[in-house]
């Protein structure tokens, strides 16, 4: 019998915790931890999942595709709007769009401030 595991955190490294937490509590409208602060900052997501951010001395950002940094990690979303709305508002935020874009007009990858690539899609 598998051992019962529940998800409750993904935890992203960065620079800078609590900008990175800003960043995407404005993409998502997720509330902030009560005890986020300059090390490690948290949002509060549905079911329990935190998403979180810790400070990494020399961090140092994924360069996708490209593996000399490799991404280790991405996250999707899915998003009401339109992806070229939703895509424009997230990079009114300050995410970044790479040139590579493998799903054509099915889902968009981004990044965030700190270069972590994270999708977009439709329902």
């Amino acid at each position: 019998m598998p051992v019962q595991m529940k998800l409750v955190a993904i935890t992203l490294d960065c620079p800078d915790p609590l900008a990175l937490a800003s960043f995407y509590q404005q993409a998502t409208g997720l509330e902030p931890h009560p005890k986020s602060d300059a090390d490690f900052a948290g949002l509060n997501g549905e079911y329990g999942l935190l998403i979180g951010f810790q400070r990494v001395d020399g961090y140092r950002a994924p360069r996708w595709p490209d593996q000399t940094v490799p991404q280790q990690l991405h996250i999707c979303f899915q998003v009401e709007d339109d992806l070229a709305e939703a895509e424009d508002r997230l990079l009114k935020l300050g995410a970044g769009k790479p040139d590579h874009q493998p799903h054509g007009d099915k889902a968009r990858v981004l990044t965030d401030p700190e270069g972590h690539p994270f999708c977009i899609t439709r329902r």
